[in-house]
């Protein structure tokens, strides 16, 4: 009896009670771990080993209406890129604005000439004035339409703010000699660096301008605008370059800006081979491009993880293009001018044609793309690019509004603007790159020494807070920093306590040494 009262307590303990009191020890358990904070991410850092970076970081303006004097975006850009004192400033004039691109629109025709530079000089004026003293890389990469072979005269909207996505048609030049598109652009560097130039029918136009540009990029995305071959690309490019040296001898070029440098490995190979091109042929930079670009049905908290996976693997392909560069030309630089974040909203908008109006960004998207272009300028910079250039200085609703720069609705810097800011104020060519380790991918670090003294970049990659346990002699250190905390403001500065600092998502600071 007592036997079978037993047995019946345990059937009824083991069904009902355990299973309850175990759950609650679960869960009392889950707690209790996740309370448990991580450790702190340890940063080494070994100053006897080091080598020197050659990467200058920069930005790219392209021209749209909201640049144009008058223009809501138009005075806080300006001031902005001003205020960056940036070199290798990329300006690129481009084709969904024919007006705003293209200086001679029509061909010549019952003895005249279309060569009008009225809706292109006033931006370019105050590019200029925003950046003087500073180096600039020019690209006019939109050729007129009736060069090229089409079946049809290809038309474009009268208004010169009216986006045209059609008009870069056809991908034979009805000259094959190439002498009249090397013609024009000849033209076209006179009119901003001779004061003007004489036209095809023998009549001169005045300009007045007496530009320095240092560098002129010869077109854009050559493998999406006209599906340029490597060989006629590279007989274009010899034959334009050796026309606007005799313009300006002191000038000088880049080439090729691809859009897609993994799925081009010809152009690398057929362009940087000396033997290609013609005797004397100036090649002293090639670019190209890298935009982090999430699946639509991403979000936030998939974009930390997406957005530094497809930007190691660009770098992979930055490897590999070295690897061409340094077999065929190691004198030729690189820059690559166009890095950022294309999100799938921007592309929805565009194919919409007027329908459809991307959402707004997560505010803490502009964090995370700014931690994604100062992790790359670290990695870019470990590898010995030479220029590193964050894209762009301007978008908007309609004009791929994630690339910007600038606040699009309040026409103030954004935080990607911050961390450009960031950079350029405390690394440049010259400073000694000191052998820097992490445990892990969660954040990125490196270490910098100056004739302006040491100093730690350090970047979260994460959409949560991590703390990092830095070196020793980083006691009594300060630390600037652009996070979410700082918004669209400048970057803030305070004193370290002790050797420890706890990073905010995707937060970019820099520590200055004692």
């Amino acid at each position: 009896m007592r036997r079978s009262n037993t047995l019946n307590f345990l059937r009824i303990l083991s069904r009902h009670v355990l299973p309850g009191a175990f759950a609650v020890c679960s869960l009392v358990a889950a707690g209790a771990i996740a309370q448990v904070p991580e450790p702190a991410i340890k940063v080494v850092v070994d100053w006897n080993r080091s080598t020197v970076s050659k990467s200058t970081p920069t930005l790219q303006v392209v021209v749209n209406p909201m640049l144009l004097r008058g223009a809501p975006m138009h005075d806080g850009s300006f001031a902005a890129l001003r205020a960056l004192g940036a070199d290798y400033v990329r300006y690129v004039p481009w084709l969904p604005y024919p007006r705003q691109a293209v200086v001679e629109l029509a061909e010549p025709a019952s003895g005249t000439t279309s060569w009008d530079f009225s809706h292109i000089d006033p931006t370019l004026d105050d590019f200029m004035n925003a950046t003087e003293g500073h180096s600039v890389v020019l690209n006019f990469s939109t050729i007129p339409a009736w060069m090229f072979k089409t079946d049809k005269l290809v038309t474009y909207p009268d208004d010169p703010n009216q986006v045209f996505w059609d008009y870069t048609q056809g991908t034979d030049l009805r000259d094959p000699s190439m002498k009249e598109i090397s013609d024009y652009f000849a033209r076209l560097l006179a009119w901003y660096t001779q004061g003007g130039f004489t036209d095809e029918l023998g009549k001169r136009h005045e300009s007045g301008h007496h530009y320095k540009i240092a560098y002129w990029e010869v077109l854009n995305e050559i493998e999406f605008e006209h599906h340029w071959t490597p060989e006629a690309y590279t007989r274009f490019y010899d034959s334009v370059t050796a026309a606007m040296l005799k313009v300006d001898p002191k000038l000088k070029f880049m080439a090729l800006a691809l859009a897609q440098p993994s799925k081009a490995p010809e152009m690398f190979e057929y362009f940087l081979n000396p033997a290609h091109h013609t005797e004397g042929a100036p090649v002293d930079f090639i670019t190209y491009h890298f935009y982090a670009t999430p699946s639509p049905e991403e979000g936030l908290d998939d974009w930390q993880y997406s957005f530094f996976n497809q930007e190691e693997g660009f770098l992979n392909t930055v490897r590999y293009v070295e690897t061409i560069r340094k077999r065929y030309a190691p004198g030729i630089k690189t820059d690559l001018n166009e890095l950022g974040v294309i999100l799938p909203e921007d592309d929805k908008e565009i194919r919409g044609r007027g329908t459809y109006v991307a959402k707004d960004e997560p505010r803490a998207y502009w964090n995370l793309a700014g931690a994604m272009y100062a992790d790359l300028y670290v990695q870019c910079a470990r590898m010995g690019i030479d220029v590193v250039g964050e894209s762009q200085l301007v978008g908007y609703k309609s004009q791929f509004p994630s690339v910007s720069m600038m606040d699009y609705k309040t026409s103030e810097p954004n935080a990607r603007y911050w961390t450009l800011k960031l950079l350029l104020e405390n690394f440049g060519p010259g400073d000694k790159l000191a052998s820097t380790t992490t445990p892990n991918g969660l954040t990125a670090a490196q270490a910098f020494e100056s004739s302006h003294g040491r100093k730690l970049l350090l970047i979260n990659k994460r959409n949560r807070k991590q703390e990092l346990d830095l070196p020793a002699d980083a006691t009594g250190a300060t630390i600037t920093y652009v996070s979410p905390s700082t918004g669209d403001g400048k970057p803030q500065t305070k004193p370290l306590s002790g050797r420890s600092v706890v990073l905010e998502p995707f937060e970019v600071a820099v520590v200055r040494y004692r």
